[in-house]
């Protein structure tokens, strides 16, 4: 028996946010049980935290996959490592990533992606996910279409089919529409065991990504997310000098003893 920490990540307020499971405890884990577990928690990810070695390592498995980077997860691994010890950076597949956690939320930092280019607009069309004003691909390093839509409605009343988006050459599919300095977006990630997350930080990286590469070298973002899963969830995100500091508020619900 082992104890995992379950989270809400970049709640908004003290309601919604998106659920993750922390472990500390590895021993005798392999990336097979890792695996199972997070199928089993069913949560966008599970985060496997290493904190023998003077750098905590983080593995991030969602409920099909383990995958190299993950905003929410490392935020919520920030929180957690800030309530353990002196810590201040978490090192997963893309390097080490530096954190700031305090008693409410915590903030990562990481390097803008430079792989970005223009995507057709119709890029997604064939999955119901048509009327985009422009497109982005950005890796991160995993793949995410990027779809700039009219409005907020249009977002919101976004149809997709999971079926056909799991078997496109990318990752994740992003939807967002600004509105100021907010912005509406919604993410799916069929392929990944993740229909719609609730939020996604890696998600707010590649957008903040995205934008720089359009021309907006610096700048400041809220993403609303969430709220079509029932989950309203909040998500700070600003760029500048090409690197990308994301964050937002934490809630632990309880530890829960896993059967593993």
């Amino acid at each position: 028996m082992r104890d995992c920490q379950i989270l809400r990540v970049f709640t908004r307020g003290e309601g919604g946010g998106n659920h993750l499971g922390v472990v500390t405890d590895l021993s005798g884990l392999s990336g097979a049980a890792m695996q199972a577990i997070a199928a089993e928690l069913g949560f966008s990810e599970t985060v496997f935290l290493d904190c023998t070695g003077p750098v905590p390592v983080a593995r991030i498995f969602t409920p099909a996959a383990e995958v190299p980077f993950a905003g929410h997860p490392l935020v919520g691994a920030g929180w957690v490592l800030g309530t353990m010890g002196p810590w201040r950076r978490v090192a997963c597949g893309i390097g080490e990533v530096p954190f700031r956690a305090e008693s409410d939320g915590a903030w990562i930092e990481v390097p803008a992606s430079r792989d970005v280019e223009e995507a057709p607009p119709s890029a997604a069309a064939g999955a119901g996910l048509a009327g985009a004003a422009g497109a982005w691909m950005v890796r991160l390093p995993l793949r995410y279409l990027l779809l700039e839509m009219p409005s907020p409605a249009v977002v919101g009343a976004a149809s997709p089919d999971f079926e056909r988006l799991a078997g496109e050459s990318w990752e994740g599919t992003l939807l967002f529409a600004r509105s100021a300095g907010t912005v509406k977006a919604r993410f799916f990630a069929p392929a990944l065991g993740v229909a719609e997350d609730p939020a996604t930080g890696s998600a707010a990286v590649a957008l903040a990504s995205a934008l720089a590469f359009a021309g907006e070298k610096e700048g400041s973002l809220v993403i609303d997310q969430g709220d079509e899963v029932d989950a309203p969830s909040r998500i700070s995100v600003w760029w500048s000098g090409g690197m990308v500091t994301v964050g937002g508020t934490v809630r632990r619900d309880e530890v829960r003893a896993l059967g593993r």
